[in-house]
């Protein structure tokens, strides 16, 4: 039995779905790579220099990266989709992907830190990472859809 082969309108739509997907991928580490420097100069600023405890100076160090980051993926990584008021997007990225960072940086840093005794700032970047799959996904899907 022979396959039927998809028609080649198809074919390039799903190819250039892919490439598009790939570059906003891109596009999305290279602001997050910004803003886990943000992050982590905020948390060690927070934590060495003004002596907060390391959750205290997470949750608000994770915070000032949420706003970089958004600000930056509104004009680099989804400046094509412009569907809604900004400040509507900035609160729909403080809801979504927001909340999950904190949530996420808060509880890892926790085990990591408070549990395994890791550093506050080498724990960060482990948590960071484990969050940024699903930030790309609700950012992309929910937030700048």
């Amino acid at each position: 039995m022979r396959e039927e082969q998809a028609p080649a309108s198809e074919v390039k739509n799903e190819d250039r779905g892919f490439r598009a997907t790939t570059l906003r991928w891109l596009k999305f580490n290279a602001v997050g790579a910004v803003g886990i420097g943000v992050q982590l100069a905020a948390l060690a600023g927070l934590r060495s220099g003004l002596k907060m405890g390391y959750l205290s100076a997470t949750t608000l160090a994770v915070e000032a990266a949420v706003i970089h980051n958004y600000f930056w993926h509104e004009r680099f990584t989804w400046v094509e989709r412009e569907t809604e008021s900004s400040l509507t997007r900035f609160a729909k990225f403080n809801l979504t992907t927001g909340l999950f960072s904190v949530a996420g940086n808060l509880v890892l840093m926790r085990v990591f830190v408070g549990g395994m005794g890791m550093n506050y700032l080498v724990a960060n970047l482990v948590t960071i990472a484990t969050c940024s799959v699903v930030n790309f996904v609700v950012s992309d899907r929910v937030v700048f859809e």
